[in-house]
């Protein structure tokens, strides 16, 4: 093996309800992942047309070390946003990246439009286009519940990617459901699906592939990459409280955004903290594919529907970023109503922090007279769990007016009600860390919009005020991440996989080409994703920040808006020249 080994590429149309393979020795430069699906959006994509057009392509690829070592669990997923309108990535782990490795796929790209509601079901060596009739209208869960039992079950890796009536209803941050417990979550990609009348796909890998075991460093680099992830303790905290560790230390430090981040931390913190969840909720553990760690956290959820005492049960899952969002957010505690809300937008298939953000503008906007119970239809409060649960439905209903542009994105619903100036809108709807100026910079102008593109929290934390560090450190930590997202590893693997494990680890896999001058190509790489973005209409000087995080106290005191200001111009500039 070595870096010259061709990618292999499924090209469906759905249009004629067929697929095409192609043998591409050309894209291996491009390694995987996220350069991949940037490199065959500029083939395939439509760049200068609405998201929503027949032609935009769906993007999922996976990197040269999938399956070959730990923690190369993820996939990227790459589209033209209908809720951004440019080119941007989501990612999702669960079983689809192993999936589509034991199915000899590198990308499956879907373009076209169904004239009626499809599934995919594909493999190794099989497709099919079958009627979903029956299937739409139904609920995520439900969906992928009939598909398991319509399907043969086979041998191998099995992935549901599935859609909710918010993505057939074209909700622009509707997300696709992968494996019950995980997600393509942010940015819409839900709706590129609906749009499409694409309902679910369900990858089957039941083929192999070979191991480089024989006259290689192979198994001893495998070995090494392992013990310290199991034994080093770097990995714990996240199979023991998982990411809600990060509630209290956040509270602690005046950074849990509370009450459309009209505040910065919350009364009810130790209700939804990690410690909560773990002590009182917490069901299981499990772990995407090819992962030794099992960071996600599976509640069990207990629901009374019977005065003589009868209860659903049913699981859940949680992370710190939809428990700030259904939780501090809305004021909601303790941690099972939190859940409840988890369930609800789970079912309806929304980006969950999308949504809670949104329904936080909402309920300060009734507040201050902006709308009242004719939009929200329910009496929208800080801390009411029903209203809540109600208006979830709404935004993926469309049910009126409202709802309709509320499910456009927070910034839409308040250009037409009022109220910009507390959207608590970062590119999209925030994260939960309100740390400083370098995280709010970093999200609105991250290349998904995410906090996960380069961790500004991470800096505000140290408190500095110097404009060319932060600008260097969020380059820098960016293309670190980016060396990641190509591979595709998880991000929580940033501290096991450094440049010179990820030389290693390229090299005893047989891509010993791809080893070489990391830094030079991934400078590189990380300059080409940019301007696939820009090209699609991407303009970083347009990026605003709204008034509300120039008012926030965080950790640091009292917000240094000119600082954060001076920043946002300087990095936008920076992203222009690429």
């Amino acid at each position: 093996m070595n870096g010259a080994v061709p990618l292999t590429l499924m090209d469906v149309d759905l249009e004629r309800g067929a697929c095409r393979l192609h043998r591409r020795e050309d894209l291996r430069e491009k390694v995987g992942g996220s350069s991949l699906a940037a490199a065959l959006y500029r083939e395939y994509g439509l760049p200068g047309e609405d998201a929503f057009a027949p032609g935009q392509p769906l993007i999922f690829a996976i990197g040269p070390l999938t399956g070959y070592y730990p923690l190369m669990s993820k996939v990227v997923l790459g589209f033209k946003s209908p809720y951004s309108g440019d080119y941007v990535e989501t990612h999702a782990g669960g079983r689809l990246a192993l999936a589509l490795r034991f199915s000899g796929l590198d990308a499956l790209v879907i373009r076209g439009k169904s004239p009626r509601p499809v599934y995919l079901v594909l493999g190794d060596r099989h497709f099919a286009c079958k009627d979903a009739g029956h299937l739409w209208g139904m609920d995520a869960v439900t969906t992928a519940r009939t598909i398991r039992g319509s399907e043969p079950r086979g041998r191998g890796q099995r992935s549901i990617l599935r859609i909710g009536p918010a993505g057939e209803n074209l909700v622009k941050y509707a997300c696709i459901n992968v494996d019950t417990f995980r997600h393509f979550g942010r940015l819409g990609a839900g709706a590129v699906m609906g749009s499409k009348k694409l309902k679910a796909v369900m990858v089957s890998g039941d083929r192999s592939f070979s191991l480089p075991y024989q006259g290689t460093s192979y198994h001893k680099v495998y070995r090494q990459i392992y013990q310290r992830i199991t034994g080093s303790g770097v990995m714990a905290k996240y199979h023991d409280l998982g990411t809600p560790v990060n509630v209290l230390v956040l509270n602690g430090l005046h950074s849990l955004p509370t009450r459309n981040l009209s505040a910065t931390t919350f009364e009810g913190a130790a209700q939804i903290s990690g410690e909560y969840f773990a002590d009182k909720l917490l069901l299981r553990q499990i772990a995407c594919s090819g992962c030794p760690v099992g960071c996600i956290h599976i509640g069990l959820l207990r629901e009374k529907f019977s005065p003589e005492h009868e209860y659903y049960y049913k699981q859940v899952s949680y992370d710190h970023e939809p428990i700030f969002a259904m939780g501090s957010m809305l004021g909601i505690a303790p941690g099972e109503a939190v859940m409840l809300l988890l369930d609800e937008a789970e079912k309806w298939g929304l980006d969950v922090i999308s949504c809670g953000v949104a329904l936080a503008w909402a309920t300060e906007a009734r507040a201050a007279g902006l709308i009242g119970d004719e939009q929200t239809l329910v009496p929208l409060a800080f801390g009411k769990l029903e209203p809540y649960r109600q208006a979830i439905a709404a935004i993926a209903t469309r049910a009126n007016e409202f709802y309709r542009l509320l499910g456009e994105g927070t910034a839409v619903a308040a250009a037409r009600y009022g109220g910009a100036e507390f959207a608590c809108v970062l590119g999209q709807e925030m994260a939960g860390y309100a740390t400083g100026p370098v995280y709010f910079v970093s999200q609105a102008l991250g290349f998904r919009y995410s906090h996960l593109d380069s961790a500004g929290y991470q800096l505000d934390q140290q408190k500095t005020s110097m404009l060319e560090e932060a600008l260097n450190y969020l380059e820098r930590e960016e293309r670190q991440r980016l060396m990641l997202t190509c591979l595709v590893a998880c991000l929580f693997a940033r501290n096991i996989y450094d440049q010179e494990t990820i030389a290693a680890a390229l090299a005893a896999a047989g891509f010993s080409e791809l080893a070489q001058n990391l830094e030079e190509r991934f400078t590189s790489l990380q300059r080409e994703r940019w301007r696939v973005k820009k090209e699609s209409g991407y303009d970083p000087h347009r990026v605003a920040i709204p008034r509300r995080f120039h008012e926030v106290k965080t950790l640091q005191g009292k917000l240094d808006a000119a600082f954060m200001e001076t920043l946002r111009r300087a990095y936008a500039a920076r992203i222009a020249g690429y």
